[in-house]
């Protein structure tokens, strides 16, 4: 078993929304990603998605309001429910996510990113 250190895999990578697979967990993988900017409105029909802010400060978009998380700061969006990720400022995220899940859920697109592991 090796430590995993956030900041070090953060240097390793400067794209953003291109997550990173740093660890896996029974099926689940942890990715690292970097956000600028705003992403996709979008849903994920089977499954929750948390984002947990590393750095800087990220804006989750939702039908029934936004909500800002700071650094060392959770939300567990729920299946089902569209939202649309958004930093004004470059931000770090680690996203825990069943293994195979599609970054832009339903809505596809150009913004589909196929994680690579560090």
């Amino acid at each position: 078993m090796d430590k995993v250190n956030l900041a070090a895999m953060l240097a390793t990578f400067s794209e953003h929304w291109q997550p990173k697979v740093i660890a896996d967990i029974n099926d689940y993988e942890l990715k690292l990603v970097k956000l600028q900017g705003e992403f996709t409105w979008h849903t994920h029909a089977d499954t929750d998605e948390l984002f947990l802010v590393v750095g800087g400060r990220l804006t989750v978009h939702m039908r029934s309001g936004d909500v800002v998380l700071n650094p060392g700061e959770l939300l567990v969006v729920p299946r089902g429910v569209e939202h649309c990720p958004e930093a004004d400022v470059e931000t770090h995220v680690l996203l825990i996510e069943p293994r195979g899940v599609i970054n832009t859920g339903d809505a596809g697109g150009p913004m589909t990113a196929h994680p690579e592991r560090i």
